[in-house]
């Protein structure tokens, strides 16, 4: 048996993806000093797998 996701709950997901993304990378440009190509790529890197960590975590709590 599968199970399908609708189309609104693949968008939410991805719309909770990208905000905490977005305020996991604004938060990395505070920390930082100077800001080259290099750090954004880690920043962006960092926040992104930051960003699946807190909406796993979120969902495991979530789900008891």
């Amino acid at each position: 048996m599968t199970r399908r996701t609708s189309p609104r709950t693949a968008l939410l997901a991805i719309g909770e993806l990208l905000a905490w993304w977005g305020v996991l990378a604004l938060l990395w440009l505070v920390f930082i000093t100077s800001v080259d190509t290099l750090e954004r790529i880690v920043g962006g890197s960092a926040a992104a797998v930051g960003a699946l960590l807190a909406r796993a975590g979120r969902r495991a709590v979530a789900w008891r």
